[in-house]
């Protein structure tokens, strides 16, 4: 998305960096760009950024053209260029949200999970605000998708591509493409038949120019048919074209002819392509699209490159895209020629593929783990990944295909077994290689995927999971009334599928949020509630657990009485399920309570305890935080010379780096998501 230039049809940079054509149109093109606007000719200051409109069929170069700009102009903009992909490859209009999201990202801001489109548009702007800055909107659908992510400053530019005007953006005027200009069509048959082919018959590579209407897409097609048959003449390609008619497009007429040239084998896999999320294709996805091996699968891409059916991306690892322009003529082809059994089969080929993928990906960060690494030895060679960078750097590239995945088996009604699987995994294999809070984002998508899945099939246990993931991230980013709507449906599912894991830790969470929300009583009334069912099902950390949050809400409501029995409750709980570091906080936080509940030599006794439990479980800061507490009991008590002492021996646990003043007392966090709570639980099997 924001780090691809890469484009959809037409004129492109070559490997120089050498531009074909379009002189006229980059000319007004940078004219727009000093143009003064209405606004300024009225007198007033320019309220957002200018914007640029480069419009024409796909193929036809605009995102070349548009590329060309940006490096023409790029320098001006010290803030640097930002990019972003407004539609898929199947025309699908790209969510202002995930736009948006991949601009923040590119520029190093925060992207909270599951925030709305208008809070990020909004963060986008502010940080565009006081920046110099140039975007390229690529494949825009509607002006309603540009306008949202237009900066509020004249500082920055805008270009924006699409493929006709973009009706309600003010002060823009389109610079429309046709076909190139001959010397320039030319110059790109020669790039790929090579000069003597063209020189010798100048006046059949002019006619072919004509034939294909000069638009750069057809042309690449037809060079690279050429290039595949170095005896044909141009002139035998322009009577090929000729014996097409009239019917269709320069762009499919070329298309139909390369399509038909290609062996069965070879056209099978081009046409499958057009299922590949994303319209990303690395060779794994091919080979399982086709059922043919992975070496035999890159073999074909690169030679669908050379013919001009596919673009490289630029990428780390091997990645191909199919070209805008050429996706709709694919997906027409499999419609006539494959049976709906045969794209299902090959659906679920490719998304069983990415399941086991994401399986090595994962088990390779597991490898003192002997069952992971059993698992990863019964996987094939080729599915296996060398090291845990190399499955990071595949997960990371792969994303966007890999979330376009998710998407296309939610969509698809009849693949949700493999889709809760293929979602399973994906999630563990983000937070494995990313961690929860970086992945969060992306799990805050898959999650409501996963959610998508559970009510159509009506599986109240994978709902239940779904929504609690959902509440933990909206409670992390500060929408806690948003939360306990989901914590309190998924106890509701809970309660349905009878699983006493999801209905005990929806109550927990439920009295998380309402401790959060400053309503104490329910906090502790929601947290008996879970103790209640773990006493009864014996769950003793968890339990010991509880007393302690219970007696966290009791202190915040200023019941102290009330909560120095819920912290001997979790000491005696910890203590018996020999839980050293918990049983050290739990002491802490009771001689807290014991200092807040004015009784100054019971607090001091408690807290020397809790050093020496402290001490064994070796938690320095811990201890260091007893000590600076005993220091200030003692001073309130009136001896500074002990006081010191104690404030010596804090020091010394921490040496320079302590901080000026005791921490404050930690606030019970709402249950954290790890590798097992983030997914759809899978059956042994599907794990």
């Amino acid at each position: 998305m924001t780090d691809q230039a890469v484009e959809t049809g037409g004129v492109r940079l070559s490997a120089e960096g050498h531009f074909l054509g379009r002189t006229r149109e980059l000319k007004e093109l940078l004219a727009d760009i000093e143009r003064a606007g209405l606004d300024t000719l009225s007198g007033k200051k320019a309220p957002r950024a200018r914007v640029l409109l480069i419009a024409g069929r796909p193929g036809s170069g605009r995102t070349a053209l548009a590329e060309e700009l940006v490096r023409q102009v790029a320098e001006r903009y010290d803030d640097g260029v930002l990019r972003v992909r407004l539609s898929e490859p199947d025309g699908t209009p790209v969510p202002v949200e995930r736009a948006a999201r991949e601009l923040l990202a590119a520029l190093d801001r925060p992207t909270p999970a599951g925030a709305a489109e208008d809070d990020l548009a909004a963060a986008l702007r502010e940080a565009l605000a006081d920046r110099r800055a140039l975007l390229l909107l690529d494949d825009a659908v509607s002006a309603e998708q540009v306008d949202a992510l237009l900066p509020d400053t004249p500082e920055c530019l805008v270009v924006a591509v699409s493929g006709g005007p973009l009706t309600g953006i003010s002060d823009v005027r389109p610079c429309t493409l046709g076909g190139l200009d001959t010397k320039s069509a030319l110059e790109l048959l020669t790039r790929s038949t090579g000069s003597v082919r063209i020189t010798v018959d100048p006046r059949a590579a002019e006619g072919l120019v004509e034939e294909c209407q000069a638009h750069p897409a057809a042309l690449t097609l037809a060079g690279g048919w050429l290039a595949a048959r170095p005896k044909a003449a141009v002139a035998d390609l322009a009577k090929h074209l000729r014996t097409e008619g009239d019917e269709g497009t320069p762009l499919s007429r070329v298309f139909r002819l390369a399509y038909g040239s290609l062996p069965s084998p070879a056209a099978r896999i081009l046409r499958l392509l057009s299922l590949a999320p994303a319209g990303l294709i690395d060779p794994h996805t091919a080979s399982a699209l086709a059922g043919c091996s992975v070496g035999g699968a890159r073999t074909t891409l690169d030679d669908f490159v050379a013919l001009g059916l596919l673009h490289p991306v630029d990428s780390p690892l091997p990645q191909y895209e199919v070209p805008g322009c050429l996706h709709p003529l694919l997906k027409a082809l499999t419609e006539s020629q494959d049976r709906p059994a045969e794209l299902q089969l090959a659906r679920a080929r490719m998304l069983e593929r990415t399941v086991r993928l994401l399986q090595s990906s994962r088990a390779i960060t597991e490898t003192d783990n002997p069952e992971a690494r059993e698992k990863l030895q019964g996987l094939p060679r080729s599915l296996r990944f060398p090291s845990p960078r190399a499955a990071e750097d595949w997960l990371r590239v792969r994303r966007p295909a890999l979330l376009a995945s998710a998407r296309l088996a939610v969509a698809d009604g009849e693949l949700d077994t493999l889709a809760r699987r293929l979602m399973s995994q994906l999630v563990r294999a983000m937070v494995a290689h990313f961690g929860t809070q970086a992945a969060a984002p992306d799990l805050y998508g898959i999650h409501g995927l996963v959610l998508d899945v559970a009510e159509r099939r009506e599986l109240p246990r994978e709902q239940a999971a779904a929504l609690l993931n959902l509440g933990d991230l909206d409670a992390q980013t500060g929408r806690t009334q948003d939360a306990l709507l989901r914590y309190r449906t998924a106890l509701d599912a809970g309660r349905r599928a009878n699983d006493p894991y999801a209905t005990g830790r929806a109550m927990e969470s439920v009295g998380g949020a309402y401790l959060e929300l400053g309503d104490y009583d329910r906090a502790a009334d929601w947290f008996g509630r879970a103790l209640a069912q773990r006493l009864a099902r014996d769950e003793r950390e968890d339990a010991a657990r509880l007393y302690g949050r219970i007696a966290a809400a009791h202190t915040y409501a200023g019941r102290y009485g009330e909560a120095q029995r819920g912290w001997r409750a979790a000491v005696a709980g910890h203590r018996k399920n020999g839980d050293v570091a918990a049983h050290a906080r739990a002491l802490s936080e009771l001689a807290r309570v014991q200092e807040y509940a004015g009784r100054p030599e019971e607090s001091m006794r408690t807290c020397q305890e809790a050093v020496e439990w402290a001490r064994r479980a070796e938690d320095v800061r811990l201890q260091a935080a007893l000590q600076l507490r005993l220091a200030d009991t003692l001073d309130h008590l009136g001896d500074p010379a002990a006081a010191g002492l104690h404030r010596g021996a804090a020091e010394r646990l921490l040496g320079e780096e302590l901080s000026e003043g005791e921490p404050e007392p930690e606030q019970p966090d709402l249950p954290k998501q790890d590798a097992d709570a983030c997914e759809i639980r899978s059956t042994p099997a599907e794990d």
